[in-house]
């Protein structure tokens, strides 16, 4: 993840403004909103933070969901990708989507992401092949049994491709702009 995050994804979400941070890609999208805007109204909508700023979800999702935001995306790396593993298996602070303190701006969100991989890329090479084998446990529910190789491989994926779809948006608020 560390080799991904150094020679592409770091360096393509570098630089993003505020604005193409907050874009919606369409009517509805979910995204971080100031605490008290209003959110995209689906059944079960709710938004949840614990700073200034929210996240939209809704239990259950919607099928099809909706567009999200960079914002959405990055937050959703921060917390449920790298935030929860961190917290779960390596002694990280305690993370969740209704607590966490939601970067509001680009920049914070970037620099948040940087430490949170090499947080990650650090924990996991820290593992010895004993550690890799042994199961993941109860800290990933009903995939507690799955050994952390997987859970490494999985999250490394989920990394992969949640900065696929940033890097994709980044492109789109750029050709809709004629930047």
């Amino acid at each position: 993840m560390g080799g991904h995050w150094d020679h592409h994804l770091s360096r393509r979400l570098a630089g993003m403004s505020d604005e193409e941070y907050h874009w919606e890609p369409a009517r509805g999208a979910w995204g971080l909103r100031p605490r008290g805007a209003t959110a995209p109204d689906y059944p079960g909508a709710v938004q949840a933070g614990g700073g200034d700023w929210v996240v939209d979800f809704a239990f259950p999702e919607p099928d099809p969901a909706p567009m999200t935001t960079i914002a959405w995306r990055m937050a959703h790396l921060l917390v449920g990708v790298f935030g929860a593993r961190m917290a779960g298996h390596f002694g990280g602070p305690d993370t969740d989507y209704f607590t966490y303190d939601y970067p509001g701006t680009a920049r914070e969100a970037y620099e948040r992401l940087d430490a949170a991989v090499a947080a990650w890329c650090d924990a996991v090479d820290s593992l010895d092949e004993d550690a890799l084998g042994a199961a993941a446990g109860e800290a990933e529910g009903p995939w507690s049994e799955h050994s952390m190789l997987e859970l490494v491989l999985h999250i490394n994926r989920e990394a992969i491709h949640h900065g696929a779809e940033v890097c994709l948006l980044r492109d789109l608020y750029r050709a809709d702009r004629n930047v």
